[in-house]
């Protein structure tokens, strides 16, 4: 016969929210293995002895640690997440009947608390991990990804244009809205000018003229961080990858074990700059990471993007082993000149040449801001060198060349990956399975992919809870394994397992 169930709420109840959860579940092994008292300690400085209490800070980090392992983003869903689930209510330590804090009290509480009561809970799992045998701290890997920033591309304004301060004081003595003086105009309208003529080769650009309700040109954003900014979240960048719209972001940055895909240092960086200008942001987290738990690196695993004079002087300052190719404009050697380390000074070897020398003359800084050595001839060496219109070209009565003031670094590093090449080839394969798929995880299943709060601090928290929380699940599933001595010997025979343990404790 078809059953049909009939439901009668009742008015009485006699069971208890510790009944309902059971003794496996997920969230009471978390209890269990990681302790939050310590914050208590770590958060009092930001609480006063008067007025209303507070959220409790362990039930705040609480909620956060369930919206990271849930991956969800809102405040507002977290806790109507938190509110449906029994087990969440019994971590939190809210019974059924009790309500929930606001989602305001969670953003203003993330506002409240700094940047290093997080990194200390990150540092608590990362010391849970290294206790159990999950971190080797031998070779670590080094990577990036965009995190898009709480901001629109339409909060996008542009940049004021200024020739210098004395401008900008006439201005402000003429308390006019509607005067502005010929230098600014001109500048504006230089700098509109350069704008329409570099969007004409951009993809996508209109190729006829539109006009607003005014008869006036619309002119579409030529985006840059030099011309624009967002006042919703100043501290945003935009940027892009090959194949992907242009938005704000933060650089969301990893340093991950080699043994067992271990987090050990996360951080948040601008996206604005390139790996190489933040590498030691993320290098400065990690070694104190690794001395807190009584540990070194020796080695690094990194990207050409991370490439740099000041990372790779980084690495050989704090005594690390790094695995970092050269940019593609590195050149290892100059095609027909030698280069004379004790006179320093290039010497030129072509055949049928002046056999010219080119002397050290001074370091400059180029429209890059990037600083370089210069090697220039003298016009008597090449002005007759029959070779010269094709070596100097059909003007120039000189050679010039032009070099970083980190070449050297460059030069050691270029020796030892082709010193070695089967060896680096194993490290780019190492760095990549190691890093690359923790930033997928973290992205797409641990709350990276976008920030719900602004600005570089608040991006800094965001990286590190998600971080230790995958830390927190990996500790959680794993298993230390016996070595393969030990299980040999627990499958012999009771009689020769007996005579191998006295042979093999006989000597102590």
């Amino acid at each position: 016969m078809q059953g049909k169930k009939d439901f009668t709420p009742q008015l009485f109840y006699d069971l208890s929210l510790d009944r309902l959860v059971p003794s496996d579940n997920y969230y009471r092994i978390i209890q269990r293995e990681l302790s939050f008292d310590f914050l208590y300690k770590s958060t009092a400085k930001y609480y006063g002895t008067e007025g209303q209490k507070s959220i409790d800070p362990v039930v705040f980090f609480k909620i956060l640690l369930v919206g990271y392992l849930n991956n969800i983003n809102s405040d507002r869903a977290l806790i109507r997440f938190c509110s449906n689930c029994l087990d969440v209510r019994l971590f939190l330590g809210y019974d059924l009947n009790e309500d929930l804090p606001w989602h305001s009290t969670i953003s203003r509480t993330r506002q409240l608390l700094g940047e290093e009561v997080f990194l200390e809970l990150f540092r608590k799992v990362l010391s849970l991990c290294v206790n159990k045998g999950m971190v080797q701290g031998r070779r670590q890997a080094v990577d990036s990804a965009f995190i898009k920033a709480n901001a629109s591309m339409d909060s996008l304004v542009e940049k004021e244009v200024l020739e210098d301060a004395s401008v900008y004081v006439n201005e402000l003595e003429e308390h006019s809205d509607y005067k502005v003086t010929s230098t600014r105009k001109k500048l504006v309208e230089q700098h509109h000018q350069w704008k329409k003529e570099e969007f004409k080769a951009m993809p996508g650009a209109r190729k006829s003229v539109q006009l607003n309700e005014d008869g006036q040109e619309i002119r579409p954003k030529f985006l840059s961080n030099h011309t624009h900014y967002s006042p919703t979240d100043p501290e945003a960048k935009i940027s892009t990858k090959p194949g992907k719209p242009r938005q704000l972001n933060y650089a969301g940055q990893l340093a991950v074990d080699d043994k067992h895909h271990v987090i050990t240092g996360a951080c948040a960086s601008t996206a604005g700059s390139k790996d190489s200008a933040i590498f030691a942001e993320i290098m400065n987290q990690t070694l104190a990471n690794f001395e807190s738990n009584n540990m070194q690196i020796d080695q690094v695993l990194a990207d050409a993007g991370y490439s740099s004079g000041e990372s790779l002087g980084y690495c050989e300052a704090h005594g690390i082993d790094a695995y970092i190719p050269n940019f593609g404009q590195y050149k290892p050697e100059r095609e027909g000149f030698v280069f004379n380390r004790e006179l320093n000074q290039y010497e030129c070897i072509k055949e049928g040449g002046n056999r010219a020398i080119l002397p050290f003359k001074r370091i400059l800084t180029d429209s890059k801001g990037y600083q370089k050595k210069s090697y220039r001839s003298s016009e008597k060496s090449c002005t007759n060198c029959p070779l010269r219109q094709s070596c100097c070209g059909k003007v120039t009565k000189f050679k010039k060349l032009e070099e970083s003031i980190h070449k050297p670094l460059y030069d050691r590093m270029h020796e030892k990956i082709t010193k070695n090449k089967r060896y680096f080839k194993k490290m780019v394969k190492r760095r990549s399975s190691t890093v690359e798929p923790v930033l997928g995880t973290l992205i797409n299943h641990h709350n990276m992919k976008r920030i719900n709060s602004r600005g570089k601090t608040q991006a800094n928290k965001h990286v590190l809870f998600s971080a230790l929380c995958y830390n927190l699940k990996k500790y959680l599933k794993f298993t230390p394994k016996k070595s393969k001595l030990f299980a040999q010997i627990c499958a012999l025979p009771i009689r020769k397992h007996n005579l191998l343990k006295t042979e093999l404790f006989s000597h102590n």
